[in-house]
């Protein structure tokens, strides 16, 4: 296993150099500049900010002065933040993004997991179609329409929460229900169709013949083999609620790595926008070699040997 770890950390370099790569081109390649402006500098004023920046070197000198920083890890001062750098942008937002996706994914594999499984137990009933239907409308309604929804129900309806803002566990409920209302459905579904299969095997029958109770056959039979696919599913699940939370943060005003993502791509601040593109792949990578861990413990038959590339 840990020579498993140690190849999969090993990838991860080309990997991010190939994505740092890409994404410092597609930004160059981009109309527009970080220097641009509705009023226009006057030219020895420009020439000194694109001095001071190098950008007045050819492409790929400053490709491999970019490449060389980043080797050293420093992603580089703000294009647009003076006397900011990237990593002091991340090292003060990054927090912030991880508590409302930690939170986020927390509450959507426990009550997705939780609704699943009651709808398989009840596979057909009133509750089954009730659970799925909601699953549906949590997948089909985008995050940027449940946000102001619950806003106008908890703040001007019920009147019971802040409406935006940093500050106590309040600040965080609407947040995290937004981000976390598709993935509770995605999650759901997925518990469910696992535990359908796995309800049917000849090992819940012989528990059955056993005199198991129900909720043993669920819970501790059932559940631990049919909740590979959410296994599966939590990997991207963890970076697609970090990038989702780019848009929960801009509309309840959070001050995470979201703000500073959508501020930079408005402002073409190039060195903060690459910066987090760069910290949410490697975010993927490291998520989803986690999940590959896991399989190894929630199954023992998995194991990773040296000529094997992946779970």
């Amino acid at each position: 296993m840990i020579a498993y770890i140690i190849r999969r950390l090993l990838w991860m370099i080309p990997t991010l150099w190939i994505v740092a790569t890409l994404g410092f081109l597609l930004i160059r390649a981009a109309p527009g500049g970080p220097f641009d402006a509705e009023r226009k500098l006057p030219p020895s004023i420009e020439k000194n900010v694109k001095a001071k920046f190098h950008y007045d070197e050819p492409l790929h000198r400053q490709y491999l002065r970019y490449m060389w920083g980043l080797i050293r890890l420093d992603l580089g001062p703000s294009l647009k933040l003076q006397g900011r750098s990237v990593n002091e942008i991340i090292a003060q937002a990054l927090p912030y993004s991880l508590v409302l996706g930690g939170c986020a994914l927390g509450l959507s594999i426990v009550l997705g997991v939780f609704f699943g499984t009651c709808a398989a137990a009840r596979q057909n009933g009133p509750l089954d179609y009730t659970m799925m239907v909601i699953a549906l409308a949590g997948i089909s309604i985008p995050t940027f329409v449940i946000g102001p929804l619950l806003i106008i129900l908890f703040v001007f309806v019920l009147r019971l929460l802040p409406v935006a803002g940093w500050g106590g566990a309040g600040h965080l409920v609407m947040p995290v229900m937004t981000l976390a209302a598709p993935f509770i459905a995605y999650i759901a579904r997925l518990t469910r169709a696992g535990m359908l299969d796995v309800l049917n095997q000849p090992f819940i029958r012989a528990a059955r013949a056993k005199g198991v109770g129900e909720a043993g056959i669920l819970y501790r039979h059932a559940l631990k083999v049919a909740i590979g696919p959410v296994v599966t599913f939590r990997g991207p699940a963890s970076a697609q609620i970090l990038t989702g939370a780019v848009v929960v943060e801009k509309i309840f005003n959070l001050p995470g790595l979201g703000r500073f993502f959508v501020n930079s791509a408005f402002n073409r601040d190039h060195t903060v926008a690459l910066g987090v593109a760069i910290l949410y792949c490697a975010m993927l990578l490291l998520f989803n070699l986690l999940v590959d861990i896991s399989y190894a413990y929630l199954d023992p038959r998995i194991r990773y040997d040296e000529g094997e590339g992946g779970g």
